[in-house]
């Protein structure tokens, strides 16, 4: 059984910063690309970054490029999403995925999702 717990939410004034976590069990993590996705109310879950399964690729959505940071730590089936210099925009509930193939930045690539965590930043 698959399992995705996100962690390091919460609530920062802008400029902060905040690292969200992804804990994955149940499969071979490493064997697996792994993906940061974001809802906020009233809009469309929406792709923010991705790293690949062997971790030399990574791609940000253009809103968070140079902001956030995605990496992964196979030994502890981790993948992290280093968020700098946040904004009132990037206020949403956070989703990190898993998946192999398809398209890096559809969410249709990934069959298994984490219940999500809350990042709030005030103005």
């Amino acid at each position: 059984q698959v399992q995705l717990v996100e962690s390091g939410g919460g609530l920062v004034q802008a400029g902060g910063s905040l690292r969200l976590s992804c804990a994955a069990s149940g499969r071979t993590f490493s064997n697996y690309n792994m993906a940061w996705f974001r809802q906020a109310p009233g809009k469309e879950r929406e792709f923010v970054s991705v790293i690949t399964w062997g971790g030399g690729n990574t791609h940000y959505a253009n809103s968070v490029k140079g902001r956030f940071t995605i990496s992964r730590d196979n030994a502890k089936n981790t993948v992290y999403l280093q968020m700098n210099s946040l904004k009132s925009e990037d206020t949403a509930v956070y989703y990190c995925a898993q998946g192999r193939g398809g398209s890096l930045g559809n969410s249709l690539s990934y069959d298994y999702w984490g219940q999500g965590t809350q990042v709030t930043v005030s103005s």
